[in-house]
């Protein structure tokens, strides 16, 4: 019996791994409700009264040694002590987004919205970015003995601006934090802090929302909630568009992430699309890569299956 689970920053996502490689007996915890990840992972063990001797983890966090912090929850742990704690023989821990990225030659068209009418090129690299709770980015690359993953934390890098409007709103969150990531603004905490910097930025005061909120005001035809989400998807278009730049992904970009799918209507009559493509000499070779958004709820635990 194998073992697979999904830590990203707001829910995990357990499974256990059928003969033939699919996941099965699926479930979704949030993550506030259990103190820590081996608290989590024993108590859906137990549930299914399983004992697993491979497992892969996936979590939100850079892997760069045995000792694993979640970016964005409170939760740290040892990879050799997780191994003990749910008596495994092997356990594997991978960054959530090369999961997901290991999904991607899985996928059929049915888990997927094509955004645009690209095709791209079969066996070239692959991108895959989404905006959640943070925002991953990795890669699959192809070489001879098939596709590697490419681990990265692009969404931390430096916001990237191309409008006036843009800039003033990096301006006013740089100030306020220091730096102003990629993440900062494309994620589910990021809306909102987008729509008060606006706010702020019209001498209006802040508002306690969470993402949902933000969206059902612009569906209600609030001004600053559908700038909010103008500019939202204008950064996300020139993000993904930077991304595939930089892994020359012309295989084709997919966007995961539970904000992308709860929007992909209004994703799709953004500007998205247009501000993908939008980098000048290189206009025609974005124009041939494809924007997929992914709606497949568990993408990374198909990644995952590959890897126990």
């Amino acid at each position: 019996m194998e073992f697979i689970a999904d830590v990203g920053g707001t829910n995990t996502r357990c499974a256990l791994v059928n003969a033939d490689g699919s996941p099965h007996d699926i479930e979704v915890y949030a993550n506030s409700d259990f103190p820590s990840l081996t608290a989590a992972l024993t108590g859906y063990l137990a549930s299914r009264n399983a004992n697993p001797r491979d497992a892969a983890v996936a979590v939100a966090a850079p892997i760069t040694g045995d000792s694993v912090r979640l970016t964005n929850r409170q939760w740290h742990f040892s990879i050799e002590e997780l191994r003990q704690d749910l008596g495994l023989d092997r356990l594997e821990v991978i960054n959530d987004f090369s999961a997901v990225a290991l999904s991607l030659p899985h996928l059929q068209s049915s888990d997927y919205v094509q955004v645009g009418d690209a095709q791209g090129l079969r066996g070239h690299a692959l991108a895959v970015l989404g905006p959640g709770t943070g925002l991953g980015v990795s890669g699959l690359i192809p070489g001879p003995g098939g596709y590697a993953t490419l681990a990265g934390e692009g969404g931390h890098a430096t916001l990237a601006t191309a409008t006036p409007r843009e800039m003033q709103v990096k301006a006013a969150i740089t100030t306020q934090f220091g730096h102003c990531s990629a993440e900062r603004v494309i994620s589910g905490p990021g809306l909102v802090l987008l729509y008060n910097t606006l706010r702020e930025l019209a001498g209006a005061t802040a508002a306690d929302l969470e993402p949902h909120d933000v969206t059902q005001r612009a569906d209600d035809g609030e001004p600053f909630a559908i700038e909010t989400l103008d500019v939202f998807f204008g950064l996300l278009g020139s993000f993904a568009g930077n991304v595939a730049l930089t892994l020359g992904a012309t295989g084709g970009v997919y966007i995961a992430g539970g904000v992308a799918a709860i929007l992909i209507e209004k994703l799709q009559d953004s500007v998205f699309r247009e501000r993908f493509e939008a980098k000048g000499r290189y206009r025609g070779y974005l124009k041939a890569i494809p924007t997929r958004v992914i709606t497949h709820p568990t993408p990374a635990l198909i990644g995952l299956a590959a890897v126990v």
